[in-house]
C-alpha cells in the first residue's frame, strides 16, 4: 500500500502540531504506524491522500451513523451556510433540535447545547453541583468523560478513596474531588458512598462503556447505580456521548429501561458537526443561567450549521426504514465472525457487542471491567490492525476503542470484512 504522501504531510504536520495531530489517537502510535492523511469520504468508505479506499469502521469515532457525507444532510448544511455560518444570537433550529432530543429521550426536560462531548460532561456536572450544592463526584476506572480537568483522573494507591491526576498539568487539587469506582463493581460504589456521605453531587458513567473498548453494564448494575443515587441525594448523569442516538433513538436508557437524572450527548446529535448537548431534569437545568447561578456559555452553542446538521440527521433516523435492525445485524454478523476465527485459530479472543457497537479484545478473559480490558495483548491488535488496513479495511488505531457499524455499509462491504478476518 503506498502512503507517499501521507508521509509527506505527517512530516510537515509534525513541526506543526504536537505529535502531527489534533488528537492523540489520530497519531496511530499505539498500533506502531504513521498517520493517514484522509482526503475525502463517502458512505461507507474513506480515501487517503494517496488514493487508498477503505471501508470505514470508525466512522468519526461514532457519529457516522449514516455513513459519510449523506447527500441529504450535506444537502441541508450546504443550504444552511448561505444564510449565515453563525450569528451569536438564538435561532428556530435550536428549538427544532431541542424539541426533537426531548420526543425521543424524555429524560431531558430541559436541555442545553454545547459544542463538544468534553464541554457537554464538564456543564452537567457544574449543573449538579450547583443543584445540590456538594462538591464530590464519583466516575468509573476506564470511563473517559472529555479531558476537562476534574475528570482527567486515574485510581491512586488507595484505589477507592483517592485520585491522583492523569495528565500533567491537572492540578492534584481539582483530582481529589473526583472519586474512581470500578464500573460493574457495586461494592465500589458503595463504598464510596458511604465513606463520603452528603459529599457526593453526582456520579457520572457511561452506561455502555465505549472508551476503553465496548464494555457492557453487567444485568443489575445500572439498576442499582440508580437506586444508590436516589438514595444518597446524587445526581445520576448518563454520559451518552457515544450511545446516544446510536443505540437507538433512546439511546442507552431506553435500551436499559433506566431513567437517568441528566444526560450527556455528542457525535450524531451534531450529525458530524461540532455539536453537544446536556440536559436532564428541569429542576436541576433551572439552575443554569441565565436563570440560574450556574454559569456556562459559549458564542458558537446551538450554531445553525450544526444544528442544521443534528436536526437532518436525527430526522432522518425517524423516517427510517429501520436502521437500527440493520446495523445491529451487521455488528452481529462481525462478531460472530470475530468468534469464529478466534476458535479456528485457537487464540485467545474476547467480543463484546451492543447494538452496532463491538470491539475485539485480544485476550482470553472475560472483558467486564478496565483490568479486563488492559489483559489484552496490544501488540496482537497492532498485527490485527496493519493486516485490516492493508487489506482496505480501517478500523480504530488502538485496542481501547469501539468499532462502529453505519447504515452505509452494505452486504458487500460486511462481507469483504468477514473474508480479510479469515484470510
Amino acid at each position: 500500500m503506498n502512503t507517499t504522501r501521507s508521509e509527506e504531510m505527517y512530516k510537515i504536520a509534525l513541526d506543526l502540531m504536537p505529535g502531527g495531530v489534533n488528537s492523540p489517537v489520530r497519531a496511530f502510535g499505539s498500533v506502531g504506524r504513521k498517520p493517514l492523511f484522509i482526503d475525502h469520504a463517502k458512505g461507507s468508505h474513506i480515501y487517503d491522500v494517496d488514493g487508498n479506499s477503505f471501508i470505514d469502521y470508525v466512522c468519526s469515532w461514532g457519529p457516522g451513523i449514516l455513513g459519510h457525507a449523506h447527500p441529504e444532510v450535506v444537502e441541508a448544511v450546504v443550504k444552511a451556510c448561505f444564510d449565515g455560518l453563525t450569528f451569536g444570537a438564538p435561532t428556530r433550529k435550536e428549538s427544532e433540535l431541542a424539541s426533537l432530543v426531548r420526543d425521543c429521550i424524555p429524560s431531558m426536560e430541559m436541555v442545553r447545547m454545547v459544542n463538544s462531548g468534553t464541554e457537554a460532561t464538564m456543564s452537567a456536572i457544574r449543573a449538579a453541583r450547583g443543584y445540590t450544592g456538594r462538591d464530590k463526584i464519583i466516575k468509573f476506572k476506564g470511563c473517559y468523560h472529555g479531558h476537562s480537568d476534574g475528570l482527567l483522573v486515574q485510581a491512586g494507591s488507595a484505589a477507592l478513596t483517592q485520585s491522583v491526576p492523569d495528565s500533567s498539568g491537572v492540578p492534584a487539587s481539582f483530582a481529589q474531588q473526583t472519586l474512581v469506582a470500578l464500573f460493574n463493581d457495586k461494592d465500589s460504589v458503595r463504598e464510596l458512598f458511604d465513606n463520603n456521605k452528603d459529599q457526593i453531587a453526582a456520579l457520572i458513567v457511561e452506561p455502555v462503556a465505549a472508551n476503553m473498548g465496548v464494555v457492557l453494564p453487567e444485568e443489575g448494575f445500572l439498576e442499582f447505580l440508580r437506586e444508590i443515587t436516589q438514595e444518597h441525594g446524587a445526581v445520576l448523569i448518563f454520559d451518552e456521548v457515544i450511545t446516544g442516538f446510536r443505540l437507538g433513538l433512546g439511546g442507552a436508557q431506553e435500551w436499559y429501561k433506566i431513567k437517568p437524572d441528566m444526560t450527556t450527548l455528542g457525535k450524531i446529535v451534531g450529525g458530524g458537526m461540532p455539536m453537544a448537548i446536556y440536559g436532564g431534569r428541569r429542576d436541576i437545568m433551572e439552575n443554569v443561567a441565565p436563570i440560574g447561578k450556574v454559569y456556562q456559555a459559549g458564542t458558537l452553542s446551538g450554531n445553525p450549521i450544526a444544528t442544521t446538521a443534528g436536526i437532518r440527521t436525527i430526522q432522518l433516523l425517524m423516517e427510517g426504514p429501520d436502521i437500527y435492525a440493520r446495523i445491529e445485524a451487521n455488528a452481529v454478523k462481525l462478531a460472530d465472525a470475530f468468534r469464529a476465527r478466534a476458535k479456528r485459530l485457537g487464540i485467545g479472543l474476547h467480543v463484546n457487542q451492543i447494538g452496532s457497537l463491538l470491539s475485539a479484545f485480544f485476550t482470553d478473559q472475560q472483558v467486564k471491567d478496565y483490568a479486563g480490558a488492559l489483559s489484552s495483548d496490544t501488540e496482537a491488535y497492532a498485527g490485527y490492525f496493519s493486516h485490516m488496513l492493508e487489506n482496505g479495511i480501517y478500523v480504530a488505531p488502538s485496542q481501547f476503542e469501539a468499532m462502529f457499524v453505519s447504515g452505509a455499509h452494505t452486504d458487500a462491504d460486511i462481507d469483504r470484512t468477514i473474508q480479510v478476518l479469515e484470510l
